[in-house]
């Protein structure tokens, strides 16, 4: 199969599977607007593929594509959760439950992240806040950064591993 003929057949797919491959995200994901967002993702990633080779079966391929996709974000997801499970534990928790000690651990942790943040690129950071602190989905940073919705989940995904690895980094008073 030429390389027309395949762009041709996977844009087909895409436009006529839309809804079924939709679907399939979204049993992973629990969320229609990320399941789009990975089929979009999946587009992107078969489209720009370099090698060409025999798929005997198209849409089962882009299929599991898409469910591979869900499930790679849904563990990202988790990662994210984990790392800032214990800043976001913090919100709702009472000042008072905290020692002086743990409160000011924290507050050093926090400072950390703070500086993490300011060593990233502009883009990255900015992308990084808009999705985590704004509420944005990742189609609307993208929107506002003028960069493909793949773009900006590496540069999320690179601002957390880069604040991961800053906390991982630091050390802690000795107790």
């Amino acid at each position: 199969m030429d390389t027309q003929t395949w762009s041709a057949e996977l844009e087909d797919i895409f436009v006529n599977q839309r809804p079924r491959l939709c679907c399939v995200a979204a049993k992973v994901l629990g969320n229609a607007d990320q399941a789009d967002d990975v089929v979009q993702d999946a587009y992107l990633k078969i489209s720009e593929a370099t090698t060409l080779f025999e798929v005997k079966q198209p849409i089962s391929y882009v299929s599991r594509v898409v469910r591979n996709l869900a499930i790679d974000r849904c563990r990202r997801s988790a990662f994210e959760s984990a790392l800032f499970a214990k800043a976001e534990e913090g919100d709702n928790a009472s000042c008072a439950s905290h020692s002086p000690e743990v409160i000011a651990i924290d507050r050093q942790a926090l400072a950390q992240v703070v500086d993490a943040l300011d060593e990233l690129p502009e883009r990255t950071r900015r992308a990084f806040e808009l999705y985590r602190s704004g509420n944005h989905t990742q189609r609307e940073v993208a929107l506002q950064l003028g960069v493909s919705t793949t773009s900006v989940n590496f540069m999320i995904r690179d601002a957390l591993t880069h604040c991961h690895q800053s906390l991982q980094g630091r050390s802690l008073p000795d107790k």
